[in-house]
C-alpha cells in the first residue's frame, strides 16, 4: 500500500487531503500542531517528531501556513509592517517548512517515483505580483519557494526519482481564509483536495524544483 505523510493535517486543506488520500486507499499518517505538538515556533519539535518516525513514504505534503498570526493581519501598505509580524510570518511560512525538508530525506522511499509537495501561494510569486500589499506574507512565501527550489536540487542527487515542488492550492474556503476571499473564485476544501491529489500524484522527477498551481500549470517565480 502506498503511504503519504501530511504535515498539517488538522488544518482545512490538510484535513481534506488526508480524507482524499484515505478514500483512495492510501495509508495516511498525519502530523499537526494541535494533535502532535509540532510547533514551528518551537523548532526543536520538528526533528524530535520526524526523528521518531520509522515508516517510509511515497508522498509527503507540507500543508502548513498562516495568513493571520495572533492579531497580525496581512498588511495593505509597507507602512504597516512590524518586525515581529514579519518575523512570525517567516517562522511559520518559511523556516518551519525548511526544517521539515531538512529532516525528511530519510523518510522517502528510494526505489520508485516519489513526491514532496509544499503548499505555497501565488502571492509569493515575484513575477506575478501586480497588486502589492500583504508584504510579510508575500515575502515569506517567496522565501518558501526559494527554499523548495534549492532543496530540490540537493534532493535530486540522493533521490533522483523524487519530485519536490511548490504548490498553489487556489483560493480555498476555510475558516482561516473566509475573511480574505472577497470576490475571488474559491472552492471548498474537499473539492480542492480532489483536484490537488491529481496534480500532486501526476508530478514526475522532471517537475522537481518547479512551482505549480491547482491546475498543474507552472507559476512564475
Amino acid at each position: 500500500m502506498r503511504r503519504v505523510l501530511i504535515i498539517g493535517n488538522s488544518g482545512g486543506i490538510g484535513a481534506a487531503l488526508e480524507h482524499e488520500y484515505i478514500s483512495r486507499q492510501w495509508n495516511c499518517v498525519g502530523v499537526s500542531r494541535s494533535l502532535d505538538r509540532l510547533d514551528f515556533k518551537e523548532p526543536e519539535t520538528v526533528p524530535n517528531i520526524l526523528g521518531s518516525m520509522k515508516d517510509l513514504f511515497h508522498t509527503v505534503i507540507i500543508a502548513t501556513g498562516a495568513l493571520k498570526i495572533d492579531e497580525y493581519r496581512p498588511e495593505k501598505t509597507i507602512r504597516s509592517i512590524t518586525a515581529k509580524g514579519m518575523a512570525d510570518q517567516m517562522q511559520i511560512n518559511a523556516i518551519g517548512p525548511a526544517l521539515i525538508l531538512s529532516n525528511i530525506g530519510r523518510l522517502i522511499v528510494k526505489d520508485c517515483p516519489t513526491r514532496i509537495a509544499v503548499l505555497s501561494a501565488r502571492v509569493g510569486s515575484i513575477g506575478d505580483n501586480r497588486l502589492g500589499g500583504w508584504i510579510s506574507y508575500r515575502a515569506s512565501k517567496a522565501a518558501l519557494n526559494q527554499i523548495v527550489h534549492t532543496a530540490s536540487i540537493e534532493f535530486s542527487r540522493s533521490l533522483p526519482k523524487l519530485a519536490c515542488f511548490s504548490l498553489h492550492p487556489g483560493t480555498v474556503e476555510t475558516p482561516l481564509t473566509e475573511q480574505f476571499i472577497n470576490n475571488h473564485q474559491s472552492r471548498s476544501a474537499p473539492e480542492t483536495a480532489s483536484i490537488l491529489f491529481d496534480v500532486i500524484e501526476s508530478r514526475s522527477s522532471e517537475d522537481t524544483g518547479h512551482f505549480f498551481d491547482q491546475n498543474g500549470l507552472q507559476v512564475p517565480w
